[in-house]
């Protein structure tokens, strides 16, 4: 299926090229990316693109090139990962066989003791792999990172049916795969403040959807992902009121929904600011020996922002979206609360940082620190996350922190 789609893509360069101007028609492109989502229909991705891409012949050209270039190069990665594969099945380790969210002994006791241990599956550049590392650094949760190879998954492919990060493995009495960032955080934080359920227990309230997405890709997805599910009791212990927790999941599913997807059109906006932005991915990421994956990673993803760029329907600059991205969020915090949590982050707080704290070392990052007013919220985070981490180290005796029932 993978080569399919890179042969479409190849092939609709090639059309760009040959074809005279005026001979051009949307009918006649061969991308099939479907737009259905949830069983229902809709015009394909491929025609909105080519219907918004300007066909005069100097940028019928460039479009051209870029789309033989990223067809060729996915084809390349294809048949290189499929002969590859062979040799990776004999040096994996002997790992379980996980389900979604389903523990290996579905009768043992999960309980957060000092000895769980830990083992989260990221790309470190990642925004979602960035707002786990928020959420389990604010608490102080000791965690082994594994940098999965973003071309070959081989650190993964015992995951038989997932195949995306971040994963995270619990480990203690039982074994537990967790999917998704926000499955994650909501299922972690539900079983610190409710100790009385297990994490097998609690991962059944996410159940999963099989769905296709705007690029005509299957992919799961988790109902209630936003919810830290706790009964009433423990939603009056922990939130001030019903709004202040509907309002946690509302930012939450913005900064996945709007904030997230304002990242990758901003890092890669221009040509310099996209080969900086893969030096350093390739940098702190785990590519192995992959020759051209810094220059042919940042020529492909420059061109990916502006399709992205037109897909999210974003401004000429997108920095100003991205401005206005944060600024609204520093709005909606107010001047009276020093964090959406109050005097302590909450969930939002630290997905929002998380998300953010992706672009450190990055120009868009430090362009976003000087033209916003997100700069202190944001120090004020990671301060409170250094002294959060401190502070439950020490107080962790046989079970974790005292305190998880705060205002978070």
């Amino acid at each position: 299926m993978s080569a399919s789609r890179c042969n479409s893509v190849g092939r609709t360069g090639w059309y760009v090229l040959r074809v005279p101007i005026a001979k051009v028609s949307l009918s006649h492109f061969p991308l099939r990316c479907s737009a259905r989502a949830y069983g229902k229909g809709g015009t394909t991705f491929g025609y909105k693109l080519i219907s918004t891409l300007p066909l005069r012949a100097t940028k019928r050209c460039v479009f051209g090139f870029a789309f033989l270039f990223g067809g060729g190069v996915g084809l390349y990665q294809t048949k290189k990962i499929s002969f590859q594969q062979h040799f990776a099945e004999d040096e994996l380790p002997n790992l379980p066989n996980l389900q979604y969210g389903i523990p290996t002994n579905q009768g043992s006791d999960l309980t957060f003791a000092t000895d769980l241990k830990l083992t989260l599956y990221q790309y470190k550049t990642c925004p979602y792999c960035s707002k786990v590392r928020a959420f389990l650094d604010y608490y102080g949760l000791p965690y082994k990172v594994v940098e999965v190879n973003p071309i070959m998954h081989t650190e993964i492919k015992w995951s038989s049916e997932y195949q995306k990060v971040p994963i995270l493995m619990v480990e203690g009495k039982e074994i537990v795969q967790l999917n998704n960032s926000s499955v994650i955080i909501s299922a972690m934080k539900t079983c610190m403040i409710d100790k009385e359920r297990t994490l097998s227990e609690v991962v059944q309230y996410f159940p999963r959807l099989l769905s296709t997405n705007a690029w005509g890709n299957e992919v799961l997805e988790y109902t209630n992902k936003y919810w830290v599910m706790l009964n009433e009791i423990k939603i009056t212990e922990v939130y001030t009121s019903k709004n202040a927790r509907k309002e946690e999941v509302r930012w939450r599913q913005w900064a996945d929904d709007w904030l997230a997807n304002r990242i990758k059109p901003n890092v890669y906006r221009t040509p310099a600011e996209a080969l900086a932005t893969y030096d350093h991915i390739v940098r702190e990421g785990n590519f192995g020996s992959v020759p051209f994956a810094k220059y042919g990673g940042a020529f492909y993803m420059f061109w990916a922002s502006k399709v992205l760029k037109i897909w999210y329907k974003l401004q000429d600059d997108v920095r100003e979206d991205l401005y206005m991205a944060v600024n609204e969020w520093i709005t909606a915090i107010g001047k009276k609360r020093k964090f959406m949590g109050g005097d302590k982050p909450n969930l939002a707080d630290l997905a929002v940082y998380g998300v953010l704290r992706s672009m450190e070392d990055l120009e868009a990052f430090y362009d976003m620190m000087e033209n916003t007013k997100v700069k202190k919220w944001y120090l004020a985070t990671e301060k409170q996350g250094s002294t959060c981490a401190f502070t439950e180290q020490i107080l962790r005796s046989t079970v974790f922190g005292q305190d998880f029932t705060g205002t978070t």
